[in-house]
């Protein structure tokens, strides 16, 4: 190395030997099994200073939380006993449709949808690169994850999985150019794919024909196909049309739901498949 990049070899040599193992390294990694293990064994040397790295952020929010009055507590106290009791209420109200859905089912021949497991996670940092939307998460494959699972907050879909470690996952996000999510508008189930743009609060419905009945207001859900996101799930509200004639597609945008500029906590979902594997 010391005689490759001495002052008596050329610019030219130094620089044709780099662009050759820059080639080597990409074939490489495009037609071998070795650049997934290497990109994992990276993630696993680097998660203990993601953990460092998120130090400072966990004492601060254990002092803050025990700078807590006691008034303050008292009065979130109260106000999770209402929300608790108003979501008795909902259970019991579910409880019941769940009953008339299982007669109707029973009716209609049809088997129940088996429940998806899933894990609470916290997202450790985020990708600082403005085009690429990207998080670390705090689990990894000790926990049982896997590339390409669906990740969701408290209001809707956020992303899936694309890299995993042994105790942090990297989280693509579904505003990133590179992510695609196939959905069905609420209103009418009619079925379309939501395309991330590189902006944060903004995605894209990918070639919409002007004849398509969608309107400013929709609500986009996961329509299930693909596999990785399971059907039902928020994903944006439509924001904006232009039915531009000149253009063969309509340009449809819309508004994720999750707020993925302040996501905190996330869940990680099992596809049915993945846990009938796992449980077998």
């Amino acid at each position: 190395m010391k005689l490759l990049f001495g002052r008596t070899i050329s610019l030219q040599l130094r620089l044709f030997v780099a662009v050759l193992l820059s080639v080597v390294l990409i074939v490489g990694d495009r037609y071998t099994q070795g650049g997934t293990t290497i990109r994992t064994s990276l993630n696993t040397l680097v998660s203990p200073l993601i953990y460092l790295a998120n130090l400072p952020y966990e004492l601060f929010s254990i002092g803050a939380k025990n700078l807590h009055t006691r008034e303050q507590l008292l009065t979130e106290n109260e106000a999770l006993k209402k929300k608790q009791l108003l979501q008795s209420e909902q259970l019991q109200q579910l409880s019941f449709l769940s009953r008339e859905n299982d007669k109707l089912r029973a009716l209609l021949g049809s088997s129940a949808k088996q429940s998806n497991r899933k894990i609470i996670t916290q997202v450790l940092s985020v990708h600082s690169n403005p085009y690429s939307h990207q998080v670390v998460i705090n689990r990894g494959t000790t926990d049982g994850l896997s590339e390409g699972q669906a990740v969701i907050d408290e209001m809707g879909v956020v992303g899936q999985i694309t890299q995993v470690g042994s105790t942090t996952s990297r989280v693509l996000l579904m505003t990133d150019t590179t992510h695609a999510t196939p959905v069905r508008i609420l209103r009418n189930d009619v079925r379309t794919v939501v395309e991330g743009i590189g902006k944060i609060n903004v995605v894209k419905l990918s070639h919409v024909p002007h004849s398509l009945d969608v309107r400013i207001g929709d609500i986009l859900v996961t329509s299930g196909l693909g596999g990785t996101f399971p059907e039902g799930y928020p994903v944006a509200v439509v924001t904006e049309i232009n039915r531009d004639e000149g253009r063969p597609f309509a340009q449809v945008y819309a508004e994720p739901i999750a707020q993925l500029d302040r996501i905190r906590l996330l869940v990680v979902l099992w596809r049915n498949q993945q846990e009938s594997i796992s449980n077998e």
